[in-house]
């Protein structure tokens, strides 16, 4: 394969590593609600698991980065997709009969385990990228970087089809980013990796982390203080944590024993520091000022491994951007569709984020042309975009119609497109002598503040301003629908949100009413639900006769048992059919329950559908030739139900304003740093000795 071809696969390979992410974070954002609603997770809970949908990135890219050059792109690559079916397995488990904790675990350590193979696979993609293009870093980056809303747009596909259209379960639509975690395997296989061009230098670990030095450790290690506080990760015993501990140490110093300027001892610390710290933060609840303790003994470690520099301050403050961007667009995406959701209809969320992500996804092979025929350069994209979103989450904020969501989101697409991709170019440009060092950290921080502060920031908005909305309209219809479990967030104060099972009756009985006042609307979705109870009833037919003839084989079976001598012919395998009918009978056990419970299901959607039809005909608007207002179906409600309803959509509003603030912080720095570049003669990327390129 010739060296064009083999760079532009191995694009196109990290394109769809990216776009098997966005995929399950798509579906995911969509299946929300139903985590909710099946169980009773309130808002700040969903939003821990979105945020380690985000955490385990944090690590995955931050130790890929660490170890790409040493160990190679693509043995990294394997550990990825090893990663990649585990959270498949470990995401796909749980079932109501497990309790709400132990199903909040799995899907929290699932997620977390699918954004370390996420984080991984981007430690490999970006310095792979902008090695392959140094040239043109911003447009290939953004490319690269586009297959993030392709996933989403095929992930809210997915989800409006399969769920809202076609009834799939949840565990059935997260299990299909598995497809394209299949291509990128196969496209990444038997492919030739370059080295970045600090590697292929000669350049060594401690020499790559010195622009990142003291200062950008701090971001790190202020996000690590937020994550061991957060009790983030599940508290390990003793014996479990120093065994693991002792692995990472191993591992050390196998990756750094041809690292002459980076000591063993000081990589060994960082892993037993980082373990240890998480088992005392757990096994002891340590307040805040522990998880600083443990931070501070990260940091000294990480400052033995690049000889305590202090690092350039520009890269400094593009980490903390680089936080803010985090927030603002990865922690925004996790919660747009069960905000507009909500406002609009589920349905009508579901399109709007299938639309901005297409947006995204087009706009972003838009960058070079940007660059080069509007003469923006990286700093001024970034300030025009900050400007848009924080216009868009503004304007979001207020909409009433579906037509003017659509123009507010489109503002806000526009601004969140490129912050990401043209952040990591600025630092590949701008600090080539880190490798993959600089840009893993970055995506690093971005995903761990999204993760941090982001998600969870925004379901602690929603629950608080939804809480304080319903309160303020009555004490007693609060206390009804008050979530019991209490959201925190940071240093704000505890709050009490709305129940998430209540609202999402709520939200159910309004999608009943909403779906059957159009003309002809009530005999279509009668007729969808008798039909898929009259299947069900079959199904139980004829699940019953199988059980009839397993039980009478049995009685057959247990007879020849008791006439039988274990010492007479033919026992073992008499024993073996035994074993075998109990396999049969507990699987028809099952599925029998299965189909019992969802022909129940049925016969109940059938019922609540003909309570809701009688209600609206008693409000007088169910009319025969329908009813074109959406209003109108909130008629099906009782006057409680409207004020909860009210409330949370009061809460989500409140909550895309307060969002709206992070990209007003990043457009002031943005401009500054435009400023600094205008001082010094203008933008220009930067050789890997430290000159300026013409």
């Amino acid at each position: 394969m010739s060296e064009e071809k083999n760079r532009m696969r191995l694009l196109w390979a990290g394109f769809m590593a990216i776009l098997a992410a966005g995929v399950g974070f798509g579906i995911r954002g969509g299946i929300f609600d139903n985590w909710g609603t099946e169980f009773g997770f309130s808002g700040a809970q969903l939003g821990a698991i979105g945020g380690a949908g985000f955490t385990g990135f944090c690590f995955g890219i931050i130790i890929g980065g660490f170890v790409a050059d040493k160990l190679g792109y693509g043995k990294l690559v394997v550990a990825a997709f090893a990663l990649h079916i585990l959270s498949a397995f470990v995401t796909l488990y749980p079932n109501a009969e497990m309790g709400a904790d132990s199903v909040y675990k799995c899907l929290f350590y699932g997620m977390f385990i699918f954004a370390c193979a996420n984080g991984v696979l981007e430690a490999v993609a970006n310095p792979l990228v902008a090695t392959l293009f140094p040239e043109k870093r911003t447009h290939y980056l953004n490319i690269l970087h586009a297959s993030w809303p392709a996933g989403l747009v095929l992930g809210g596909i997915c989800g409006w089809g399969l769920d809202d259209k076609l009834g799939w379960h949840w565990k059935e639509q997260l299990a299909l980013y598995l497809i394209p975690t299949a291509i990128y395997g196969w496209m990444f296989f038997g492919q030739k990796f370059p080295k970045s061009e600090a590697s292929q230098k000669g350049l060594g670990l401690g020499e790559m982390f010195k622009d990142v030095g003291i200062l950008g450790a701090l971001v790190v290690t202020y996000l690590l203080v937020l994550f061991f506080n957060t009790n983030a990760i599940y508290p390990m015993d003793m014996a479990s944590s120093w065994t693991l501990g002792i692995i990472l140490v191993v591992v050390a110093g196998m990756i750094t024993r041809q690292q002459t300027e980076v000591s063993m001892q000081s990589l060994a610390l960082l892993a037993v520091c980082t373990l240890m710290g998480v088992y005392a933060q757990h096994a002891f609840n340590l307040p805040t000022l522990g998880a600083v303790i443990i931070a501070g003994a990260l940091l000294v470690s990480l400052g033995a491994t690049f000889k305590w520099a202090v690092g350039a301050f520009l890269l400094f403050v593009l980490f903390i951007t680089h936080a803010l961007v985090g927030a603002v667009e990865l922690g925004t995406d996790g919660w747009i569709q069960n905000i507009t959701g909500n406002i609009l209809s589920s349905e009508e969320g579901k399109i709007l984020f299938v639309f901005t992500s297409a947006c995204m996804f087009g706009l972003r092979f838009c960058a070079g042309w940007i660059e080069e025929k509007l003469g923006l350069s990286p700093i001024g994209i970034l300030l025009v975009s900050a400007i848009a979103a924080c216009v868009g989450l503004n304007i979001s904020s207020g909409m009433e119609t579906f037509a003017g969501a659509m123009i507010a989101l489109f503002i806000y697409g526009i601004g969140k497109t490129f912050f990401w991709p043209t952040m990591l170019a600025v630092a590949s440009d701008r600090y080539p002598r880190t490798g993959a060092i600089a840009i893993s950290i970055m995506g690093g921080i971005g995903m761990l503040s999204a993760g941090l502060i982001g998600s969870p920031g925004l379901g602690y908005a929603k629950d608080r301003f939804s809480g304080e909305a319903l309160k303020a309209q009555s004490e007693e219809v609060y206390a009804e629908y008050k979530n019991e479990n209490t959201s925190e967030f940071l240093f704000f104060s505890k709050s009490n949100g709305l129940d998430a099972q209540k609202l999402g009756a709520i939200q159910g009985t309004l999608n009943t009413a909403r779906s059957i006042l159009p003309k002809g609307g009530y005999e279509k979705e009668s007729k969808k639900l008798k039909d898929k109870l009259s299947k069900m009833e079959a199904a139980v037919e004829t699940l019953e006769k199988e059980g009839e003839s397993l039980k009478k084989k049995s009685e057959e079976l247990a007879k020849k048992k008791g006439e039988a001598k274990e010492w007479d012919a033919g026992y073992e395998d008499l024993r073996e059919q035994l074993a075998e009918n109990a396999e049969a009978v507990a699987k028809h056990t099952k599925d029998w329950g299965k189909v019992e419970s969802e022909r129940k299901g049925a016969q109940k959607a059938i019922d609540g559908l003909d309570k809701v039809k009688d209600v609206l005909i008693e409000a007088e608007v169910f009319k025969e030739g329908g009813n074109p207002n959406k209003n109108a179906a909130l008629a099906a409600l009782t006057p409680e139900e409207r004020m909860a309803h009210r409330a949370s959509i009061d809460g989500d509003r409140k909550t895309l304003k307060a969002d709206s603030i992070i990209p007003g912080i990043m457009a002031v720095i943005y401009l500054l740093i435009l400023l600094y570049f205008k001082s010094i003669g203008g933008y220009k990327p930067v050789t890997i000795d430290g000159k300026e390129e013409d």
